[in-house]
């Protein structure tokens, strides 16, 4: 299996928005690694994606037969034994879910396996069927992350004097990697930093728990464990099973918990999420396929905040609020609990945030990084703008 395809499944594409608005599902990050790069370390297969149209110049896909995959499918040894156990004319389904099926290199769509000989999984697959299982399966992920990445490797020591830890063994520093005066706990999982990351002074940090490439935990942090951080990013405050997936800034006090980030986001010192109703209620989140909003089922849900969003200082989320890409969100009280992308404002009500003045503000962002902006990055938010713009009902002319 030289090459492998990871597709959007159309029904769970769209329960995973607003973070599939600007990446293929295969795109997201659970645990360590982004699924697609999960993919690849399993299977050492070169990876390309089958996605939305408007996707394709960023996530293109290779030329050649290929292995279609389905791109909510976590995986692990034994799916990768399924599928290379999978003959030319079968396709593998969990029900009616699509896992996996050959494809040639002239098939632009997954149409063809209507012909295939169906062979059902017995055993439920992990599948990230909804934006909350994100987060709810984060802590599996890095355990199975932790094992993928450091198998047969060694640490770097802990060679600070002043940084207090329990159950070494569970953890693992990447090259470059700065610890100073921290307090690293992985007695009840494993904790990843990355390489050339930084752990500041009087960070607490539980397991399971995951730091990116180049990521900083700020000083007096506590993490208080199923957390992801991405890659160049900075957490600060207190944090708890959560995912950022990279280049996002929480780095204040303020609480952040049950919730993810996508790319490119901050939030404003002293943000806080609430991730539990005064009733203890189910938590009730923003669903784009019904156009209103369903209850998760869970105790516990926070923020869901897609790509380039962002929230001025001593914000408040509600329980179970979710934002869409490219949002400013400012202001005294508590903001609506659906803000939909390119909104400006907050409790007071919103404007537009036009696409010129997100420029300005993108190109400034990024820069900081080191990462250049696009054509393709451009294409995809202005695509994203139009395909949002029914959710904005107070400006029905932008």
């Amino acid at each position: 299996m030289d090459q492998i395809v990871l597709f959007d499944d159309p029904a769970l594409r769209g329960s995973l928005l607003p973070f599939t608005f600007t990446r293929p599902v295969a795109d997201i990050r659970v645990g360590i690694l982004k699924i697609s790069e999960k993919w690849q370390k399993y299977s050492g297969a070169k990876i390309s994606f089958l996605t939305q149209e408007y996707l394709q110049s960023k996530f293109p896909r290779h030329v050649g037969p290929s292995m279609a995959i389905n791109g909510a499918w976590l995986p692990d040894a034994d799916s990768l034994n399924l599928i290379v156990n999978l003959k030319p004319n079968q396709a593998l389904f969990w029900g009616k879910v699509l896992l996996a099926a050959s494809i040639g290199a002239a098939e632009r769509n997954l149409s063809f396996v209507a012909e295939r000989e169906s062979v059902q999984l017995e055993k439920e697959p992990a599948l990230i069927q909804k934006t909350w299982n994100i987060f709810q399966f984060n802590a599996a992920e890095i355990r199975k992350d932790f094992d993928l990445i450091t198998k047969g490797r060694t640490s770097q020591p802990i060679d600070d004097p002043h940084t207090v830890v329990y159950g070494p063994e569970n953890i693992f520093i990447e090259q470059g990697a700065k610890i100073r005066a921290a307090v690293l706990n992985a007695e009840n999982g494993p904790i990843y930093i990355g390489k050339n990351a930084e752990v500041q002074e009087g960070a607490l940090i539980r397991g399971c728990f995951a730091l990116g490439e180049s990521s900083i935990v700020n000083m007096g942090a506590k993490l208080r464990g199923d957390t992801t951080v991405g890659p160049f990013s900075k957490i600060g405050g207190e944090v708890s099973n959560s995912v950022i997936f990279g280049y996002s800034n929480k780095g204040h006090d303020g609480f952040l918990g049950n919730s993810v980030l996508g790319e490119w986001c901050n939030l404003g010192a002293d943000t806080n999420t609430s991730n539990l109703k005064n009733n203890y209620a189910p938590v009730k989140l923003w669903d784009y396929t019904k156009g209103t909003f369903a209850s998760t089922g869970l105790q516990f849900c926070g923020l869901m905040m897609g790509d380039h969003s962002k929230s001025g200082i001593n914000t408040m989320f509600n329980t179970g609020t979710v934002v869409g890409v490219g949002a400013i969100i400012f202001g005294e009280g508590y903001p609506r609990n659906f803000i939909p992308s390119f909104s400006w404002g907050g409790s007071a009500g919103f404007d537009t945030f036009h696409l010129a003045k997100f420029e300005e503000t993108v190109k400034v962002v990024c820069a900081r990084r080191g990462y250049e902006w696009t054509a393709a990055d451009q294409e995809i938010i202005e695509r994203v703008f139009d395909l949002t713009k029914s959710y904005r009902i107070w400006d029905r002319t932008s």
